[in-house]
């Protein structure tokens, strides 16, 4: 079953420093666009994720964040010892040697004295993460399923529509023929000429043959199973199935030009119609 490129994925794991959650989100894209925004992850063990990430999810503009909410105990600020000392002693160069309340609470003001303690994620802390990153990752991957059994139902949906509307321009072939010998004839008899009528025949005839479009009902029938084919069969279909949505275009648009029928033209219209919602989808097909 096909899978969609748009998907999210949620877990967490719990450290001593408090509860770290790990979110991965995707859309449609080319290849696979990796973003992680977070500081939380190692550096030295952010090319292991981006790797990870590709090989299970293939194609995407893909954004990983990881957060974390503090216990009580680590979220109390720190005062920068260095940092205070070095405001004081300036304050006493400035003649002011007794440290009071107002002065205390000055320094605590200025900037850099009151820091917040960074979370150090250590290797141990690091695999808890890195199981919380796989199971965002299955999450996701879900998700992706999920929306792909719809995309599935709707694409397929459309390809049986075109289908179908193949034999509804089948039905006015031979009326079509019939018009355009008649409109040549009648043309004819407005003009008051008198031609040679087994000249005029080969003339229709040959008139009548650059109209047909069989060839073309052929090859966008084959194109239509060569769609269901690769859709079935194929893990990641969707650039595959993009081309094969423009070559069926290319025979709906060609029959078009040639149907010089109002009816024939409706029902290329309605193809068109549902051809284009089948290429808005398979953007979204992995």
């Amino acid at each position: 079953m096909i899978k969609s490129m748009t998907g999210y994925g949620k877990a967490e794991c719990n450290l001593p420093g408090g509860k770290i959650t790990i979110e991965i989100r995707s859309l449609n894209g080319k290849n696979a666009d990796i973003s992680i925004k977070s500081s939380l992850i190692p550096r030295e063990k952010e090319m292991e994720v981006r790797q990870y990430i590709a090989k299970e999810l293939h194609r995407g503009n893909i954004d990983l964040f990881a957060t974390i909410e503090q216990n009580a105990a680590e979220q109390a600020k720190q005062i920068n010892k260095e940092i205070f000392g070095s405001y004081f002693k300036q304050i006493q160069e400035l003649g002011f040697n007794t440290c009071t309340d107002t002065i205390l609470q000055t320094i605590l003001r200025l900037p850099d004295v009151i820091e917040t303690q960074k979370q150090e994620i250590t290797e141990e802390a690091w695999e808890q993460m890195e199981t919380a990153v796989h199971n965002a990752v299955a999450a996701l991957n879900e998700f992706r399923s999920q929306e792909g059994e719809i995309l599935y139902k709707d694409v397929t949906g459309r390809v049986a529509l075109i289908e179908s509307f193949v034999e509804e321009v089948e039905k006015y072939e031979q009326e079509r023929v019939q018009a355009v010998k008649e409109r040549i004839h009648n043309r004819i008899a407005e003009l008051g000429i008198n031609p040679d009528e087994n000249r005029l025949e080969q003339e229709i005839v040959f008139y009548v043959e650059k109209l047909d479009i069989n060839e073309e009902k052929v090859r966008l029938r084959q194109h239509c199973r060569y769609f269901m084919e690769t859709i079935n069969n194929e893990p990641n279909p969707g650039k595959k199935l993009g081309f094969i949505a423009q070559e069926m275009g290319r025979e709906i648009n060609t029959m078009g030009s040639k149907a010089n029928h109002a009816q024939i033209q409706q029902w290329v219209v309605k193809m068109k119609d549902e051809l284009e919602k089948i290429k808005e989808q398979s953007l979204n097909i992995l």
